[in-house]
């Protein structure tokens, strides 16, 4: 049972974390790091939002067009074991990133635009101390870019910015504990993942015009911390769960010439807390299932017109296919995303409305056991 339906809740999980707060795209997960002997896996997913809405009555009430763009999502992950006590896993994944863009219909936005991306590396370390308890703890390391753009008459003069961030590689660490009870597959895990901070050589640009010289924008990305817990409860079926905290009010994109113009930064976000709870069945010596739910509560309603939502309620579907060494994990997840009314600050009141909109996720993951 424990091999079938751990591989189901992760992929659950995992098929909705793209969509949870902030540009949290992975949730960070280390399950790769409890799977038993050597063990390597490689994922894939689609994510497909449809966020959309309007500029409220003083802009005319122009629509803005599909305001998030479709990506794509990978991740690989290995993990063996050392001796009896200690075992390490190497994850490479897209922990974070931004690509939206406001049309040209709307008068308040239009022209807004962020990309950013971010690729991380993490080695992981696991100490069994005894059968039921264990540590980890590792690096990680991140490699990060952007680019804004600010445009429309809500941004008023700074209608036409832009500031391009730099490629930059930066580190942080990750610790945690276990309490494992393998006769009723029982594990909870709690795990920290630190800041990182970047100093990206930035440029800055008013209708492409230079504003000052190049310069270092100093960006951290949130420190979290994720609660994972599983447990058996019937013959073959599992209830399993996450719990993830991000600092995300501490996330600020301050350039050196806009910030002390404009009297703040480009982005402002609230903390999130993202709740899982599902359960999982064995149906067959080859087939296993899983659903979940997931739970953001709605903050401020006025939010960046870079990150246009304001929590979600998700729903995870996930199927695993075991053969010999070989699992084949598929998930989808559908989410609805709070409605939200995006301002930029000058001054803080709404200059669109965002409402009805959601994500559609769908991942494949392929793991092997040796």
């Amino acid at each position: 049972m424990r091999k079938f339906l751990i591989g189901a809740s992760m992929a659950a999980i995992s098929a909705g974390a793209a969509s949870a707060g902030g540009i949290d795209r992975t949730g960070m997960a280390i399950d790769p790091l409890f799977q038993k002997g050597g063990y390597a896996e490689l994922s894939f997913g689609s994510v497909n939002p449809s966020v959309s809405g309007h500029d409220v009555a003083m802009f005319g009430g122009q629509p803005s067009g599909g305001v998030v763009g479709n990506y794509s999502q990978f991740s690989f992950a290995y993990k063996n074991d050392i001796n009896s006590q200690l075992s390490y896993a190497i994850i490479l994944d897209q922990p974070f990133g931004a690509d939206l863009s406001y049309g040209p219909s709307s008068i308040a936005l239009g022209g807004t635009r962020v990309k950013a991306e971010t690729l991380a590396g993490t080695f992981l370390m696991r100490y069994k101390l005894n059968e039921n308890f264990s540590v980890h703890g590792g690096v990680r390391a991140d490699n990060a870019s952007g680019d804004i753009t600010l445009k429309g008459a809500a941004y008023g003069p700074f209608s036409g910015y832009n500031v391009r961030l730099d490629q930059d590689l930066a580190w942080g660490y990750v610790v945690g504990a276990a309490y494992e009870r393998p006769d009723i597959a029982l594990r909870i895990a709690l795990t920290y993942n630190s800041e990182i901070t970047h100093n990206f050589d930035s440029v800055e640009t008013l209708n492409g015009a230079p504003l000052g010289l190049p310069s270092v924008t100093k960006v951290s990305t949130p420190k979290s911390v994720n609660l994972d817990f599983q447990t058996g409860v019937a013959a073959d079926t599992l209830v399993f769960g996450q719990i993830r905290w991000a600092e995300w009010s501490a996330f600020q994109i301050d350039p050196k010439v806009f910030t002390p113009l404009a009297g703040g930064g480009l982005i402002s976000l609230d903390d999130t807390t993202t709740w899982t709870l599902g359960v999982g069945h064995k149906f067959t010596e080859n087939w296993s299932g899983a659903v979940s739910v997931s739970y953001e509560k709605k903050g401020n309603p006025l939010v960046s017109p870079l990150a246009p939502t304001n929590g979600r309620t998700g729903v995870s579907l996930a199927a695993i296919y075991t053969k010999d060494n070989m699992k084949i994990t598929t998930g989808v997840n559908y989410t609805k995303l709070g409605d939200a009314m995006p301002e930029t600050g000058t001054p803080d009141v709404a200059r669109a409305d965002f409402t009805g909109n959601k994500v559609v996720g769908v991942g494949v993951k392929i793991g092997y056991s040796f």
